[in-house]
This record gives structure tokens, sequence and C-alpha cells, in this order.
């Protein structure tokens, strides 16, 4: 086996303990929380099938490849709850030491190509990064409408939060976005997500 061979199986199979990174949202039926191998598979998926409503064109074969490894962190930094600020004040330092880590896995050019393609993602500002970001706002948003809110519900989830963690959402896709706040407003209306909105004006 050569080098470079050793070390793209090694990164590979760390790739594997995404499997064991659960996150807040459950998968469509309910039954479970989904990981982040099944969350970034999902995005990938979306971005397939879906790429047609993007504002802007975009590499389809670079932003399943964004979206496919955009929290591959998580296996050391852990998945950090959207709407956890405690949290959220230490991500981005938890973040970058793990892609040092994981990402110093691969060859020196597969490990610049993913780690850059990981900072695009993060920074939002491509075409591409900006349809992966409201991909992966959206995801979310279905599974918890497809559960009920169960998720929404266990952790009294406001409206307020939803909609800030979306503002940048219509950046990628209008069109997504005009049908996933449609997904949001009904919730709010059948009490799922605490509509807080008056109490802000």
């Amino acid at each position: 086996m050569t080098e470079r061979l050793e070390k793209q199986l090694a990164f590979i199979l760390e790739a594997d303990k995404s499997k064991q990174v659960f996150r807040q949202t459950y998968i469509s039926d309910g039954s479970r929380k989904e990981n982040d191998a099944e969350h970034s598979w999902h995005l990938a998926l979306m971005c397939a099938l879906l790429h047609e409503y993007a504002n802007a064109p975009i590499d389809v074969a670079k932003t399943m490849t964004m979206v496919l490894i955009h929290d591959i962190i998580e296996i050391d930094a852990g998945d950090t709850y959207a709407y956890d600020d405690a949290g959220n004040e230490t991500k981005r330092a938890r973040e970058v030491k793990a892609a040092d880590r994981l990402f110093g896995l691969l060859p020196d050019d597969q490990r610049k190509w993913l780690r850059g393609l990981w900072e695009e993602f993060e920074e939002g500002e491509s075409a591409e990064a900006r349809f992966a970001l409201a991909l992966d706002k959206i995801q979310p948003v279905l599974l918890n409408d497809a559960t009920g809110g169960r998720s929404w519900q266990e952790h009294e989830v406001k409206a307020s939060q939803i909609l800030n963690r979306n503002q940048r959402t219509p950046g990628g896709s209008r069109e997504l976005w005009d049908y996933i706040k449609g997904l949001i407003e009904k919730n709010i209306g059948l009490g799922r997500i605490q509509d807080d909105r008056e109490k802000e004006k």
C-alpha cells in the first residue's frame, strides 16, 4: 500500500465516526435522532435534486462534496445544538482544532482541497456555500415538520430563534426559503413553535 492510499483510507475510516455523532433533530418517523453522517448524506441528496432552485448557478459536484464534509469536524468538536448559546461561543475554536487534525490525516493536496471547502462553507460567500448553508438550515425544518415539531417542542424553541438562524437562507434559495417559511408559520400556528415575535416589537 502506498503512503497516499494509507492516508486516504485512514481519513475514510475516521470519517466513519460521523455515524456516532448524534444531532438533536429526529429522523422523519420520529423513532430516533439522526446522526451527522445521515444529515450530510441528506444534504447531498437535496443538492443533487434541488440545485435548480439555487439563486445562482452552482457547481453541483463541488456543493455536494462541501455538504458531505461540512460537519466532519464534529467527530472531535461534537455537535453544538443550534440554539445552545454557551456552546456556540466556543464552537469556532473547537471546530478549527478539529479541522486541523481531521483534514491533516489526508495527503497534502486533498487536505488543502477539503479544508478549503470546509472554510468556504463556513464563510458562506460563494454561490455554492450560500446554497449549501441554505440546505443545512432547511433540512432540520423539514424533519421537524415531519415529526410534529418534536425537537422544537422538546427544546421549547421560539419563532425568533428559528427566523434568526435562517436570516441567510434566502441568500441561497429564495424559492426554497418561501416554502420553508410556510412550514415555519404552519408550525407556529399549531403551537409547535413558541411565537414570541410580538414581544420583540
